[in-house]
Order: C-alpha cells, then structure tokens, then sequence
C-alpha cells in the first residue's frame, strides 16, 4: 500500500472521511483478538502490541502531514519553480564533477601503489619491516593524495546524488500534476459519470501495480516504501504505516488517466477507493473469500506481499485487483505461515529512525563506492542487489 505525494483535488478526500472507520474496525479486530486470547488461543504477529500500533499511528499521522509540509520545503530547489533551483543544480554538477576528479586520482594512486607492491624485492620488504613500523608503513601504506582523493569522493558522491535527486523528483512531480496532464488530454472528457469513474478506479489500480512494483526493484523507491513493511506484526494498524517520504521518488504518474479524458476529480477518487480498499486486506482475522480471490486482491494474498519470506518477497503488489499479479507473473498463492517484516529488521519503534534508516545505509553505501556504477547501482537496484553487494566487499 503505498500513497500518492498529494491529496486529491476533489472538495472531500475520502480516506479522511474513511477515518473513523479505521478505528472502529481496528477496535473490532482488538477486541476479537482479546476474546481468542480469552478462550485459550495462542498469540499471533497479528496480536496488537502497544509500541508497535503506536508506531504505526505516528507514521499514519506523518504521512497525512507530509505532503503538505515536504513541497513546501523542498519548493526552493525545485527546477522551474524555485528561487533556488540553479543553484541546486550547480551544487549537484560541481559535486559530481569533484567526485569524479577524486575518483581518477584515488585509482590512478591505487594503480601506482599496486605497481610499488609488485616491484619491491621482497629483500626490501624484510628490510623495511626489519627497521620498524615506521618504515613498513612508509613503504605500504597510501598516499595522502589518495586518502584526500577518496574523502572528496565520499563526501561528493552522497551530496551530488542526494541534490541532483531531489532536483529530479521535485522536477517531476512538477510536471506530472493532473490539472497539467489534464489541460494536455487528447481524449475528449468521459465526463462525471459511472463509466468515467470505473476507468478511473480500474486505470488507477493498474499504475498502482506497476509503481508498487517499483517500489519493490528499485532501492531508492524502496526507501520509501520500506516504512510500510517495517512492521513485524500484520493488522489494520499496520495499514495506517504509510511513508513520509513520496516527495523524494518518482512513479509512473496517476495524472496519465487524465490525457485519456478521465476528469482530475475522478483520478482523486478512484486514489480514495483504491486506499480505502487496502485497509480491509491487513489482517489476520479474515482467512480467504473464496472464489472471489481469482480476481480481487484479499488478506491472504496480502499477507504474502509483507512476508519476509524468500517465496513471498515481491509478491502480490495489486491494489484492488489481483489479475494484474497473475497476469504479469508476480502472483504467490499463501501456503507456508507468513514471517511479516523486513529481511533485516530494524528492531525500533522511533518514527524517525523508520522513516530514515534507509537512506542513512544508502548514504553510507553511496559513500564507500569507489565509481559512479557502484554509487547508481546503489541507489537505482534493487535492495538486494546492495545486500548481495556488500556481503561480496566484506
């Protein structure tokens, strides 16, 4: 489950309205919960705990917050708009620049050290170590131009890359605006209509797969997703753990429906079905719905998509509908016993450390490249690409 950067331009947003009944139903699962306990039954990961379901609730909070707060923050630097945005831009590209002139001296340092190594007698070496540490190290260790070189790029890879992204996302999100994508339609409007509003709601799933998708094989999207996942436990709660971060990634833009004559208005109210919908799939109360699951999205197939499972991971990313899972091979039956959480987890309930653990390991990952093929990889590859990566470098 994953929500748009904004709000939707219609007068009522619908999943405000839906409040409520979030926390009414996440009392009637509560409260069954207690009288299974009650009768005998054994804990589950389903179970409330009070410090996760409290953070879950500030990171739903957040998230209402976020996308009111985070534009305006990031406004200034935002090409086309901000009154900081060249300079931005300049900082990202000398960044890069230094970065890469850091790198040819690092290797260049590293080549002529490697040669060193190969050429001394060995003679030498029993000589220099013979005279003490003072001559073994002289003799072995780096340069001060190649230690220079390498902090230079740790410093400019993570700050040519945190800048420039941030251009590109604001960039983009800019330009993807349904009002702007509707003022540039090619279909004449579908109008207000049911017909209208079930291309929408059908239109707006189908993105929503493949930008969930997304989210899942591309490790600086999975930043943001991450937080929704963070959760050791599976219940309504854990629905309301939605990301602070949108305004940092790019997705394919819901606005696309508008160029095919959908009305902006019934773009932001097929994002409140389709939300509202989600809600119900966290949970272990509900097993299957039986045939239904053919086609609609459902708590067990839900529950996979948050299994840490090796069979589960990147499983069943549809929103509403499931057919999109199997018709484009993503779609895991649930057999085994779900194992809800992270491949690694964090072990922490701080809001803030779960909205950022991400790119602080990113950052850190990022700085200790050695080229910009590693540096991209890390940010654009999946998570674990950077996992398989870093065990190899160990």
């Amino acid at each position: 489950m994953a929500w748009p950067t904004k709000p939707g331009s219609q007068a009522v947003d619908l999943t405000v309205l839906a409040v409520p009944g979030y926390f009414a139903a996440m009392g009637l699962e509560y409260l069954g919960q207690r009288r299974r306990i009650a009768r005998g039954g054994a804990p589950s990961a389903g179970d409330y705990e009070r410090r996760d379901t409290l953070a879950s609730l500030a990171m739903g909070n957040l998230s209402l917050l976020a996308p009111f707060v985070m534009p305006r923050l990031l406004r200034s630097i935002t090409p086309g708009r901000g009154r900081f945005a060249k300079v931005a831009v300049g900082v990202a590209a000398g960044a890069a620049a230094a970065t890469t002139v850091a790198d040819i001296v690092a290797k260049r340092s590293e080549r002529r050290m490697a040669l060193v190594a190969v050429t001394t007698p060995v003679e030498a070496v029993e000589q220099a170590e013979a005279a003490g540490p003072a001559a073994s190290v002289a003799l072995t260790a780096r340069s001060d131009p190649d230690l220079l070189a390498r902090r230079i790029a740790s410093i400019g890879g993570v700050a040519a890359i945190a800048v420039g992204g941030v251009a590109l996302t604001t960039a983009w999100a800019t330009a993807m605006t349904p009002d702007r994508l509707w003022s540039r339609r090619f279909v004449p409007s579908l109008g207000s209509g049911p017909a209208a509003l079930a291309a929408a709601i059908i239109g707006w799933d189908f993105i929503y797969y493949w930008n969930h998708r997304f989210m899942h094989t591309s490790r600086y999207m999975w930043a943001v997703h991450e937080v929704h996942h963070s959760s050791e436990r599976y219940n309504l709660s854990t629905a309301l753990r939605q990301p602070v971060a949108d305004a940092l990634g790019t997705s394919l833009p819901y606005g696309l429906l508008c160029l095919f004559g959908i009305p902006p208005e019934a773009v932001a109210t097929a994002r409140g079905v389709n939300l509202i919908y989600q809600f119900w799939v966290h949970t272990e109360a509900i097993d299957r719905i039986g045939r239904a699951e053919r086609t609609l999205n459902s708590p067990s197939h839900h529950r996979v998509h948050h299994g840490s499972n090796r069979q589960y991971l990147d499983r069943n990313h549809g929103g509403i509908l499931i057919i999109w899972d199997r018709m484009f091979g993503t779609f895991e039956p649930e057999h085994e016993r779900v194992v809800y959480g992270l491949t690694t987890n964090i072990d922490t309930f701080n809001p803030a450390r779960i909205a950022s653990h991400e790119y602080v390991d990113m950052a850190r990952d990022i700085a200790s490249s050695t080229g910009w093929v590693e540096r991209l990889s890390y940010v654009l590859r999946g998570p674990g690409w950077a996992m398989r990566h870093r065990a190899i470098d160990a």
